[in-house]
């Protein structure tokens, strides 16, 4: 990952001293922040040069010379979406900014056309029965059933393998052996796959315990049965820019009430409101795990992310949610495995 933290700024720094971290981040760019980490401007070596052209003085603020409009996208946009632009607008690098307008990265063109290796471990959930999806789940487990052209958990490891990462481990449990054989040591993907059995039923978090040796860096974990474009690289800078023992992605749901909604004091009449919308967030079934987090796991025991999630909050930790607002299906029934295969074409296939 490159270390873009390097470039960072205040709108106070001199110019000099703005010149003095474009040549060491080796990035190109300063990007001036506020005290809350918002985006204010960029600087390149092109503004420089035309100020040094101008003759302003190399002491001046940084924020005399710096582009207050910078072209940023947002966390939730893909990387296709986010190489376009950059070719678009001929840019070498793009601030990625959240709904706050906080830095969150900065997305380099050269690693968007071959992702940095990484060595974060990656952990898919592809243990659980799938029951409500049977006859179909009767000898294969849900993970496993086609999608396009092929399993679920196919797509799934494709798209991490996209953004660079390597090493994974499926955990396992109702009928393992077709996960087995079809994936083996992952050397058809050029990945390493390893696998975590669990005797028991051990929830959506238990088999994390059984990762041996526990991982040293944050880990993603995500359900075997969604599909989804979110950027895991903007995830991952995300969870470390929020310094999170544990970062959740989140989806907004919206909840349409069929009737009208009556405000009352008392036996007074306050009002009525008529078949108003609710919006909750829910969970999305994938997250950011730093190694402090398994401080809270029992050992081969029974236990969901949502109670682990709960401890660690408990226990006064920082926890984030990361809002994801791109394509994400979640097959839990016939209906959504008939829309996966519906927009799957459109989605994934290449």
């Amino acid at each position: 990952m490159h270390k873009w933290k390097q470039s960072l700024v205040r709108g106070s720094t001199t110019i000099r001293d703005t010149i003095r971290t474009i040549d060491a981040s080796s990035m190109q760019i300063a990007l001036v922040v506020d005290k809350a980490s918002r985006l204010v401007g960029t600087v390149t070596d092109g503004d420089v040069r035309r100020a040094i052209l101008r003759g302003d003085s190399l002491e001046e603020p940084v924020e005399s010379i710096m582009n207050s409009q910078p072209t940023t996208a947002t966390i939730n946009e893909s990387s296709e979406s986010i190489f376009l632009l950059m070719r678009q607008k001929q840019l070498h690098q793009i601030p990625i900014i959240d709904d706050e307008g906080r830095l969150v990265s900065v997305e380099i063109i050269d690693e968007l056309l071959q992702p940095a290796s990484k060595a974060n471990p990656v952990v898919i959930m592809a243990g659980g029965l799938g029951s409500r999806l049977s006859p179909l789940t009767d000898d294969c487990p849900k993970p496993m059933l086609r999608v396009g052209n092929k399993p679920i958990l196919e797509t799934i490891l494709e798209s991490f393998i996209e953004f660079g990462f390597h090493r994974f481990h499926f955990s396992v449990n109702y009928r393992a052996d077709v996960v087995k054989e079809y994936f083996g040591d992952g050397s058809a993907w050029n990945v390493g796959i390893r696998y975590i059995e669990e005797n028991q039923r051990l929830g959506t978090a238990g088999a994390l315990s059984l990762l041996d040796p526990a991982p040293q860096l944050p880990l993603i974990v995500m359900n075997g049965d969604l599909l989804t474009k979110i950027n895991f690289q903007h995830l991952l800078d995300f969870h470390s820019g929020h310094n999170a023992v544990a970062t959740m992605c989140v989806r907004e749901y919206e909840q349409q009430i069929p009737y009208g909604m009556v405000s009352v004091d008392g036996h007074r009449l306050v009002g009525i409101k008529e078949k108003p919308a609710q919006k909750f967030f829910v969970n999305a079934g994938i997250y950011v795990l730093n190694p402090g987090a398994f401080e809270y796991l029992p050992r081969a025991s029974a236990i969901d992310m949502p109670d682990l999630f709960s401890r660690i909050v408990e226990d006064g930790r920082p926890a984030s949610v990361f809002p994801l607002r791109e394509y994400w299906l979640d097959i839990g029934r016939f209906d959504d495995l008939e829309r996966a295969r519906n927009e799957y074409e459109g989605r994934f296939s290449t």
